[in-house]
This record gives structure tokens, C-alpha cells and sequence, in this order.
């Protein structure tokens, strides 16, 4: 896939939790190192990151050894608890070695629900970009319920690049991008480089949860590339397998999908 990706400054990147732990659970350090390591170089290079990131309640699964299978709210709060503060710890460390500051910021959906709450978060985050830092952002599992509860951070990060009037969201999943059927058990099925408009073709393409440690699947993919496209806002899907594969984006051609923002919308 082709793209200008010297027009897209402003930039939320969203990470699912299949990319970075393993499947036990742990961090996976090799790929935070590279996600790291390329979100601090974009940022060097001049362009404003932010940050969405997932894996606070699996890395604290993987440490208070809560069974996953019956785990309750209240054992997922506390995990989360445990989690964040290894998450954050993590990029805090590894943002530093480049010479990068981050902020952590944690909603619910009453933040961004809310006009107020709202104005406060975006006003927030905006003077952190000003500010050059790289504001790094989860849902509060720990005080969420199912009235304050956003769900996935594929509808998060649409919420904050709706927020923040990024130019650009990127999805980075446990596969390429949206295909014409389930490639895990379709060999026939092929890449969709580029949706012009998300109609009952491409919904039909969708499917749920990849992994067990993710929440999300192409279905909330797709409405979050709905959302952000309403507001002018395009969003790429790729493989976050190696985290180096933003590059790509930015030199110009990459391997994913893109879905264009709603024309005329886009500035």
C-alpha cells in the first residue's frame, strides 16, 4: 500500500495486548523495545505521538496468578492496578534512554462522554503534545464498571484521535490488516489494501477476538475506523508483529489496510 505519509503529524497508535506480552501473559520486552525505540524516533523526528496501549490487566494476571477463565470484576480491577504500574514503569524507562518524556492518562467512558470531562482531557493532552511529551493511554479497568466501562481500546483510540483532531490513527494488531475472509482458516483469503467506505461487504469481513488475552477483534477494528473516518480522520490496521513496520507508513508504502476518512470531512 502507497501512502503521503509526510502529511500526517498529529498521530495515535494504538497496541493490543497480543502485541505486546506473550502468551503467558509477561511483557513481551523484545517488542516494547522496538515500539519504543520507533515511537520515540517519529516523535524526535518532529511528529506528535500519543500513545494507546493495552496489557495493564494481562501483565497483572501474569503476577497475582488470578485464573483468567473465572476471573471476576474485582479480581480484574486489581489486576489492572497491578498491571498499569508495570506497563507505565516500562515505557517510562524506555522513553527516557531516547531522550523522551511520557504522561500516563487513564479514561472512562464518562470522560469522554461528558462535555466537561471531555474539554478537560482534550485541554490535557493538548498542552502535553505542546509541551513535546508523549501521553501514554489506557482505560481505568481498576475503577471501571460496565456504566463507565469504554470496552475495547480499539473504540478508546478512536475516542482520542477524535479528541486530540489527530491526522492519523494506526491500529497495530496480531494480523496484516482486514481480509476478505478469517485468514487463520480461510487459505483463499485475501489483503484489503485500501476501504474507501465501511458498508455491509466489509462488516461481513469482520470477526471477533483474535487471542484470549485480547478484547477487541476487526469488528470493534472496523468501528473505530467508522468513528474516526466521520471525523476526517483515516485509520491503518497493520501487524504489529515487528513494531518497525511504522516506518513504512511514513517513507511512503507499507503492507495493511487503509480506510479512508469521510471526504469532505478531512482538513
Amino acid at each position: 500500500m502507497k501512502i503521503d505519509g509526510s502529511r500526517f503529524k498529529r498521530i495515535v497508535v494504538k497496541v493490543g495486548t497480543s502485541t505486546l506480552t506473550h502468551s503467558s501473559g509477561f511483557i513481551n520486552i523484545r517488542k516494547i523495545d522496538k515500539l519504543v525505540s520507533c515511537l520515540a524516533d517519529l516523535h524526535n523526528g518532529g511528529r506528535e505521538i500519543i500513545l494507546v496501549s493495552s496489557g495493564a490487566v494481562s501483565c497483572g494476571l501474569a503476577r497475582v496468578g488470578f485464573p483468567r477463565e473465572t476471573l471476576t470484576p474485582r479480581q480484574k480491577q486489581a489486576a489492572a492496578a497491578v498491571g498499569q504500574c508495570q506497563l507505565i514503569d516500562m515505557y517510562a524507562r524506555r522513553f527516557a534512554d531516547y531522550g523522551c518524556t511520557i504522561a500516563q492518562v487513564l479514561l472512562t467512558r464518562n470522560v469522554v462522554d461528558e462535555p466537561e470531562l471531555r474539554a478537560n482531557a482534550g485541554g490535557t493532552i493538548e498542552l502535553l503534545l505542546e509541551q513535546r511529551v508523549i501521553p501514554v493511554v489506557n482505560e481505568n479497568d481498576t475503577v471501571s464498571n460496565e456504566q463507565i466501562r469504554i470496552g475495547s481500546n480499539d473504540t478508546l483510540a478512536a475516542a482520542v484521535a477524535v479528541l486530540v483532531r489527530a491526522d492519523l490513527l494506526i491500529n497495530m494488531s496480531d494480523v496484516d490488516g482486514l481480509y476478505s475472509a478469517d485468514p487463520r482458516s480461510d487459505p483463499g483469503a485475501t489483503l484489503l489494501e485500501y476501504v474507501e467506505k465501511i458498508d455491509e461487504r466489509i462488516i461481513a469481513c469482520a470477526k471477533g477476538a483474535g487471542t484470549a488475552r485480547g478484547t477487541g477483534g476487526m469488528k470493534t477494528k472496523l468501528e473505530s475506523a467508522q468513528t474516526a473516518a466521520e471525523a476526517g480522520i483515516p485509520m491503518i490496521i497493520l501487524n504489529g508483529a515487528d513494531p518497525g513496520i511504522l516506518y513504512g507508513v511514513f517513507d511512503g508504502e507499507f503492507r495493511g489496510t487503509l480506510f479512508a476518512a469521510e471526504k469532505g470531512k478531512s482538513e
